[in-house]
């Protein structure tokens, strides 16, 4: 998902029409490294700064971000191709979890007692770690920086932002938030560079970890330079989350949450249903309504309010997903609906569903970040559990029945860091996202995310005299 920036610095396009919004230069070594000074400096000054005064930073960060929401959306559509009403919620969502983390932080973050023989005081304190770099992709251009950024900022830390070059725009207007909440110049900052400088960075001693929200290929290359380096990281590297159907779900339920599922933000989410994989009973009757629910996803100028899907963020994303849909035709899969990209000006590709798709099929077994719903049959709920984990992903996932104690008692059998039985995964500040297997590791929102990159010193005092 994530996207390299060239020497030459990023360049954002309009994705529904081709036209050129803004370049922007890579930074100099010069320049990157005053950078890395302010960054350290307004460490230093954020981890000695008292809790109070860090939410009441978030509190008015919260109310800059509803007070911009319709221009930070409509940027964000402009941009990516998110229908405005998506943009808008994406902003809310930014904002009130800003709110939630202001709200219950502090008592997170608190010093944890311990119970301790005789008269001896043992706690645990969550302390800072320095600057962490944040590499994040262009899918939704606020919620992901500020799922990152949001808790580790609360603990004391910095977040030096490597975003994704099609959504400079949105990364500058966010830093530009940021200091108009009042945060210490430096402390929320922007990088432009190449992969061999983003390197060098993660390897400065000024950078303290790395998080990164991207691909397989990107993951192992930022993990394999934090480890060299001695640091801490956190991978979030996509998934090809399965929609499991069993014989006694409510089916038209379950194919209305599956169209939500698949085509919100035209498939271009992490957490996206990708593989549906349904119990025999019940195959034919979803298939045939998710059909016909797919043919009504009308996809148009995201700027229209009766626009389900607007065009994918990027021409080159658009001809890998048409390579993998043709892979998986020509692997004996069948066509049922879409499969094509549509003619005119934009990235827009149509509205797709593929039937007979099996594992060692491209839709299958790799992340299709589009539009495209990937159809399997299963014999039983037992093989409906073996196709689901018959993947080398492991993010998300759905479970559709009406017996909720039995899905309970599936849902630990799934490879996956989140099961949500007849529902479709989501994120909210409350609980932990993140995955397993090529997923990655660690986790985000919620406690963990607050104390992802903390410091977890014990601190032992025994009595005397």
């Amino acid at each position: 998902m994530s996207v390299s920036t060239t020497a030459a610095g990023a360049t954002s396009r309009n994705s529904a029409t081709g036209e050129l919004i803004a370049t922007y230069a890579s930074q100099t070594p010069a320049q990157i490294e005053l950078l890395l000074d302010a960054s350290a400096a307004a460490f230093r000054l954020w981890r000695a700064t008292p809790m109070h005064e860090r939410v009441a930073a978030y509190r008015r960060l919260s109310a800059i971000l509803r007070e911009r929401s319709e221009t930070l959306a409509a940027l964000i559509t402009t941009e990516m191709g998110k229908t405005i009403a998506a943009a808008r919620g994406e902003v809310e969502k930014c904002a009130a979890t800003l709110d939630w983390l202001a709200d219950n932080g502090p008592a997170i973050l608190a010093d944890e007692a311990v119970a301790a023989d005789g008269g001896d005081q043992i706690y645990v304190s969550y302390l800072p770690v320095g600057t962490v770099l944040g590499v994040m992709p262009w899918n939704f251009p606020l919620w992901q920086v500020v799922r990152a950024s949001g808790p580790i900022m609360l603990s004391g830390n910095g977040f030096l932002l490597k975003h994704a070059p099609n959504v400079m725009g949105s990364a500058y207007a966010l830093q530009q938030a940021y200091e108009a909440a009042g945060f210490p110049p430096g402390l929320f900052a922007n990088l432009v560079a190449a992969n061999d400088t983003v390197a060098r960075v993660i390897e400065d001693p000024r950078i303290a970890a790395v998080t990164l929200t991207g691909s397989m290929r990107a993951g192992s290359a930022v993990a394999a330079t934090a480890g060299k380096a001695l640091k801490k990281s956190l991978l979030e590297l996509g998934g090809a989350d399965a929609f499991i159907v069993l014989a006694d779900a409510n089916v038209d339920l379950a194919v209305k949450a599956g169209i939500e599922a698949r085509f919100q933000n035209a498939g271009q989410v992490c957490l996206a249903a990708k593989r549906f994989i349904l119990e025999q009973p019940i195959a034919e009757e979803f298939t045939r309504k998710f059909i016909a629910a797919a043919q009504q996803v009308r996809a148009g100028d995201p700027f229209d309010p009766a626009t389900a899907i607007g065009p994918m963020a990027r021409g080159d994303l658009r001809d890998e997903l048409h390579g993998q849909v043709e892979r998986t035709l020509a692997a004996g899969a069948t066509l049922a609906l879409g499969g094509h990209k549509v003619n005119g000006p934009g990235n827009y590709y149509a509205p797709t569903v593929l039937t007979g798709v099996l594992p060692g099929m491209a839709a299958f077994d790799e992340e299709t970040f589009g539009p495209v719903a990937a159809i399997t049959v299963a014999d039983n709920a037992e093989h409906a559990i073996e196709l689901a984990n018959t993947s080398d992903y492991g993010l998300g996932g759905s479970l559709w029945t009406s017996n909720v104690q039995r899905a309970q008692r599936i849902a630990r059998r799934l490879e996956t860091g989140g099961v949500f039985i007849n529902g479709y995964p989501a994120t909210n500040a409350r609980i932990p996202v993140g995955g397993v297997k090529k997923s990655g590791y660690g986790r985000e929102l919620s406690h963990f995310g607050l104390r992802e990159f903390t410091n977890a010193q014990t601190v032992w005092a025994k009595t005397v005299g």
